[in-house]
């Protein structure tokens, strides 16, 4: 019997839901909860073997919950249920501890394989979101042509951190830094921290490049 907790804030869906896991005859909805944190909090007390977690709720996200029921329960399969397949969404819900991602337009007999696939160890991913991730795999890197520090540099702008922060933070000097920063933006064709911002939200570069 495969032990199933929602996590979603749409009542509806949530409703619906429950009842396709319930109709079931080898999975068992142990509960359901209308954001994040409830849905970490339910997972501790009845230890779920699988969790269909939404992406955009209140209270908190489902990537935090994804990645706390990762960290409190490893063996707790988390299973993406969302409208949204963007890459990085995607990549951050699988780097959080998602086995498999799945769309809100799937079926309910698509749910239910994806439920069983998930408490087997298999990762059910929608047909889009694999594409995405091959697509992303496959594309070249939009910083391949930064060295190791400059990366460094980079990635702590993206962080939202001043020269003089950056400086501290990697032990050279704000000279440095900007001689740094003139290579990075001259690489990626923009002027200034501004566009450098804007430049990384459109190619889905964060602030975890390092390393």
């Amino acid at each position: 019997m495969t032990r199933v907790l929602i996590v979603d804030d749409h009542g509806v869906l949530r409703d619906g839901l429950g009842r396709v896991i319930s109709a079931q005859a080898d999975m068992e909805l142990v509960g359901t909860a209308a954001n994040g944190a409830e849905g970490v909090e339910l997972c501790r007390t009845s230890r779920p073997d699988v969790v269909l977690m939404d992406l955009e709720m209140p209270v908190m996200d489902g990537i935090a919950a994804t990645r706390a029921i990762h960290v409190m329960s490893p063996g707790t399969a988390v299973l993406v249920l969302t409208s949204f397949a963007d890459r990085i969404r995607i990549t951050d819900a699988l780097d959080a501890g998602a086995v498999g991602y799945l769309l809100k337009d799937a079926s309910a007999e698509e749910v239910v394989l994806g439920v069983r696939a998930a408490a087997l160890g298999g990762s059910p991913l929608d047909p889009r979101a694999a594409r995405m991730l091959l697509d992303a795999h496959a594309a070249p890197d939009p910083l391949a042509g930064l060295s190791p520090r400059e990366r460094e540099v980079f990635a702590l702008l993206l962080e939202g951190m001043p020269n003089k922060l950056i400086a501290r933070e990697l032990g050279i000097s704000e000279k440095t830094v900007k001689s740094h920063l003139t290579n990075v933006f001259r690489s990626i064709g923009v002027t200034d921290r501004v566009q450098a911002i804007l430049w990384a939200e459109r190619q889905g570069v964060r602030g975890d490049l390092r390393g």
